[in-house]
């Protein structure tokens, strides 16, 4: 199976194109807005209030919009080993990674994900990768490197936190390949509520053992705003986005997906949090904006069976 993206519908195309476009500003403005809670809420407490609001409230927009909430039997123990990587390891990996090290240079070590997913789909999936997928993979790896430039050496002031990050990376690439693995017997909304739920319990328990009830008394308006945009835009929101590209792409396209984020993480924790950042970005997205458009535009003619 070719990775290049299928051929789609008109409109399925006009959507994933959105979707990409909208994950790529709202989980790019999430990295600093994390960095703000992370600075009042402790990694645990605003990883369980985060998730506990997106689980219920994605399960309960399934259930007003129609779609089968009851999942199946036989998807039981596949949708624990997703939501074990997808969710519990991305979110207490990037969560204590971020108390560790600047959100921007976080953000560049987390989005690596489209390498690891590109290695699990070969070995997992058997997806072979075309010229297309190589050239982008290598444009978008490119735009990583010129965003971390100077700082690359400087991550090695602080090394468990870029391992924590860069563990984030792989645990999500093995999620998103293993969501692209089943046919799941439950719509979007409801597949993305499911694994932030099961994802989710062992991040609450742990919380709930190990933590004291923080003051919520002392929290600012930025952390509160800041929390509810990781619950609501960054979850709710993003992730189901996330799972709608992964079901209508291969999965090594669906993580080349995110290669907007970091850019747009770096450029808003800027702005928010006054990090440097400067023409490092528009070379990179100099690079990223051609990486994207080769595995998500159309070809020139139709795909034969054999290509997907």
């Amino acid at each position: 199976m070719a990775t290049d993206t299928p051929a789609l519908a008109a409109a399925d195309r006009r959507l994933l194109l959105a979707l990409v476009f909208a994950i790529g500003i709202f989980w790019g403005v999430n990295w600093p807005a994390m960095k703000i809670a992370l600075g009042e809420l402790s990694p645990w407490w605003f990883r369980t209030v985060t998730i506990a609001i997106s689980a219920s409230g994605l399960l309960w927009l399934a259930r007003l919009s129609g779609e089968r909430v009851r999942l199946a039997t036989a998807d039981v123990r596949p949708m624990c080993a997703v939501s074990l990587f997808a969710i519990t390891g991305w979110h207490l990996s990037t969560a204590f990674g971020l108390t560790m090290i600047e959100s921007g240079r976080a953000v560049i070590v987390a989005f690596t994900m489209p390498v690891w997913a590109a290695l699990v789909s070969t070995l997992w999936l058997g997806e072979r990768h075309s010229w297309r997928v190589v050239v982008a993979l290598l444009l978008g790896l490119c735009g990583l490197l010129v965003l971390l430039g100077p700082d690359l050496g400087r991550l090695g002031e602080r090394p468990l936190g870029a391992l924590l990050v860069l563990l984030a990376a792989v645990s999500w690439a093995i999620g998103t390949v293993a969501i692209k693995a089943r046919r799941w017997s439950v719509g979007v909304l409801a597949l993305a509520g499911y694994q932030l739920l099961i994802g989710g319990v062992p991040i609450v328990l742990l919380t709930l053992w190990f933590e004291p009830v923080p003051d919520l008394s002392r929290l600012t308006w930025q952390g509160i705003v800041a929390t509810a945009y990781g619950s609501t835009i960054a979850l709710i929101f993003c992730y189901a986005a996330w799972v709608k590209i992964v079901t209508l792409v291969p999965a090594t396209v669906a993580a080349m997906s995110t290669l907007l984020i970091p850019i747009v993480g770096l450029a808003s924790s800027a702005l928010l949090l006054g990090e440097p950042a400067g023409v490092r970005e528009l070379s990179a997205l100099a690079l990223v904006l051609p990486a994207l458009g080769l595995v998500l535009l159309p070809r020139g003619k139709a795909p034969t069976a054999a290509e997907v």
